[in-house]
């Protein structure tokens, strides 16, 4: 399965960005999906992720509240919406397939990225 985000952009601390990722080349269908985010010089960060069913989501306590994470097995895709954005919440966000886990090594496939940047 091949992976790709977007939906990044600058945008001012307050406002709400929509991210979609994109799969192809495989069965999107029965993989759990994720977000991660990586933010210059720091690791990469869980962010959501959700089941292929739909049923069940997690969510990084930092985000809880203000970010939703869905999919559209139709469409192949998962979507992050992010609202009431913070300058903290400026990464680069990555796609991943396979998992629900909150830890990069539960996934062994993964997107591109793009890039959130929040101005304050």
């Amino acid at each position: 399965v091949q992976l790709a985000e977007s939906g990044g952009g600058l945008v001012q601390a307050g406002s709400s960005l929509r991210l979609s990722c994109a799969a192809s080349g495989g069965i999107f269908r029965g993989y759990a999906m994720a977000w991660f985010r990586q933010a210059p010089g720091k690791k990469r960060e869980f962010v959501a992720a959700i089941d292929w069913t739909a049923e069940e989501t997690a969510y990084a306590d930092s985000v809880k509240g203000r970010f939703a994470i869905s999919r559209d097995n139709a469409k192949s895709s998962v979507y992050l919406q992010m609202n009431s954005l913070k300058a903290e919440d400026t990464a680069t966000y990555y796609c991943a397939a396979g998992s629900t886990l909150p830890s990069i090594y539960a996934y062994n496939c993964w997107g591109q990225g793009t890039q959130v940047t929040i101005s304050t």
